[in-house]
């Protein structure tokens, strides 16, 4: 007599000890207990052993923090954001983002203005070497204030 397969999905809450969080994040143990030091990662429960335990939202945690950092946040924002729930983490996490978003946007126009000024600058030596021409740095300084935009701004 043939029995229907029968397949059965169980979501078990597994609990696992620092090295393992370790292995399965790529979070180093030591960056770990830091995070659960500075308030990004819930404080783990003991075992009767004194181990720490951690549970799968452990896991899930790391990774958000991981993204976070890739992202270019700050630990300090990654927590603050985290510290929130519904609504109020969508909102923040949005808030997070825009200030970011415009953080990298100042950073290109900062890079794009520096990029002219050293192509600039490369066209005027080349274009003075080229005539036999060498600036003393007394000169060049000089062509750098009137001639060609070298400061930072």
């Amino acid at each position: 007599m043939m029995y229907p397969k029968v397949e059965v999905h169980f979501k078990v809450k597994r609990k696992m000890k620092i090295g393992e969080l370790a292995q399965r994040s790529g979070v180093a143990a030591s960056a770990i207990r830091y995070y659960e030091r500075e308030g990004l990662l819930p404080r783990a429960v003991r075992g009767a052993n004194g181990y720490r335990v951690y549970a799968e939202a452990a896991l899930e945690r790391l990774l958000l923090i991981q993204i976070g950092q890739n992202l270019g946040f700050t630990l300090e924002a990654i927590r603050a954001v985290s510290m929130l729930e519904g609504a109020a983490f969508q909102d923040g996490l949005l808030d997070k983002l825009d200030a970011r978003l415009g953080e990298i946007e100042r950073m290109v126009q900062t890079l794009d203005a520096q990029r002219a000024s050293l192509l600039e600058t490369r066209d005027k030596l080349t274009r003075s070497w080229a005539n036999n021409q060498c600036l003393s740095n007394a000169e060049f300084a000089a062509e750098a204030a009137h001639g060609f935009p070298l400061s930072r701004e």
